[in-house]
């Protein structure tokens, strides 16, 4: 079955930098775009960033672009978030996704806290 596993949130001051990985299986992840969304406290998940299978194009939403970058290594199976510039309303629940077989699947999410 489809697994994501996030690791390497944590607590980060304003200004600093996190990486974030996903480890994929079940799946073929070379052939599937892979997504990262986030989740704040009493807002919806919002799509952060989206690669392709190839990783050829890339896509962030605005309030990250320019900060973080979106890569990914088709052996192994892992995709990373490298957020730099952090600030406060970065806060979030972290969560690797793809969609495969007409269906969505998340990971369990790794939690970013910006403060200082």
């Amino acid at each position: 079955q489809v697994q994501l596993v996030e690791s390497g949130g944590g607590l980060v001051q304003p200004g600093g930098s996190l990486r974030l990985s996903c480890a994929a299986s079940g799946f073929t992840f070379s052939s599937h775009a892979m997504s990262w969304y986030r989740q704040a406290p009493g807002k919806e998940r919002e799509l952060v960033a989206t690669i392709t299978s190839a990783g050829g194009s890339t896509n962030y939403a605005d309030s990250v672009k320019g900060r973080f970058t979106i890569s990914r290594e088709n052996a192994p199976n892992k995709v990373y978030l490298q957020m730099n510039s952090l600030k406060a309303e970065d806060t979030a629940v972290y969560y690797c996704s793809t969609r495969a077989w007409g269906m969505r699947y998340w990971g369990q999410g790794t939690q970013v806290t910006v403060s200082s």
